[in-house]
């Protein structure tokens, strides 16, 4: 079925019709608040917050202002903002050692260079952190960013440069020390 006639049958009153855009969304969802407050655990509670949130105020989706999924993600961004404010939690990307098959050595290495990583992209100011998450490890297009973080597509870019040049910074230090 289309997704707004789904969401249609939502607003008038059809509760199981969520259920589909839930399925649809519920693996994009947990990922990006993963990824924003990098805690699996908190992230599905955060995913039940986000998908609560968009029960409750779908009735406020204009799909003339865009696609559904950035309206949810606008919700899944802000939940994830407030986890971090409310429980100050220490975040870690996770390590996605399973798709990468190398020597122990190289592994331990890349280990390594994955938690000096972390730990400079933890020490951004999160809208910053939002930003570069959104970009880069969820590929989002620059305009889509931009409405789900509010700003403008100038501000994505500049943000995004921004961190990037933090990071090089952060890492030169790490990369000199194993050459």
């Amino acid at each position: 079925m289309d997704e707004n006639k789904v969401i249609e049958c939502v607003i008038q009153g059809d509760v199981n019709s969520f259920g589909l855009l839930v399925k649809r969304y519920q693996r994009p969802v947990i990922a990006l608040v993963r990824d924003v407050v990098g805690d699996l655990h908190l992230a599905e509670d955060v995913a039940q917050e986000v998908f609560l949130a968009a029960f409750k105020k779908i009735h406020t989706y204009n799909p003339a202002k865009g696609c559904f999924s950035t309206w949810l993600f606008t919700i899944a961004r802000n939940k994830s903002v407030n986890a971090i404010k409310r429980r100050r939690i220490r975040r870690v990307f996770p390590i996605q050692e399973e798709r990468r098959k190398s020597a122990p050595d190289d592994q331990l290495q890349r280990r390594e260079l994955f938690l000096r990583l972390d730990a400079a992209l933890e020490e951004l100011p999160i809208r910053l952190r939002t930003v570069f998450v959104l970009a880069v490890f969820h590929e989002l297009p620059y305009e889509e960013i931009a409405r789900i973080e509010g700003i403008r597509i100038g501000t994505v870019k500049s943000r995004i440069s921004r961190v990037r040049k933090k990071l090089i910074v952060a890492m030169n230090g790490y990369l000199g020390e194993h050459k």
